[in-house]
């Protein structure tokens, strides 16, 4: 049989200075809500599709948006950042006319209001 030799090495500890807490205070970036605002020149179908186009919204959630915008006169459609509240508001306005509606001249209007604000 052959011996084996065991070898312990021996490692210096290392300190380290704790850290000192420092309580961080997350980055709260300001919220806006894009309002879109009735008028009586688009058809349900447009708001629809145009929420849907633009937002992402579920055919449910946006024919939901469509029904308030048409009874309260307005409607929060997004809370987001200002620059991407800012790039929702000008894709509405941008969406163009309701092919629906002969006399329809152009897009649905929308604003943006500071989030917590009331509508």
């Amino acid at each position: 049989m052959r011996s084996e030799e065991s070898e312990i090495i021996t490692v210096p500890e290392i300190k380290t200075k704790p850290r000192k807490k420092t309580k961080r205070r997350p980055l709260l970036i300001p919220q806006y809500n894009v309002i879109l605002l009735d008028d009586d020149d688009h058809t349900y179908d447009y708001v629809v599709e145009m929420l849907i186009q633009v937002f992402r919204h579920s055919r449910g959630k946006a024919f939901d948006m469509a029904c308030q915008v048409d009874a309260r006169g307005r409607v929060i459609v997004d809370t987001t950042t200002k620059e991407r509240a800012e790039l929702k508001r000008d894709q509405i306005h941008a969406y163009g006319a309701d092919w629906r509606i002969p006399h329809c001249q152009g897009s649905m209007s929308a604003i943006l209001q500071p989030a917590g604000t009331t509508c």
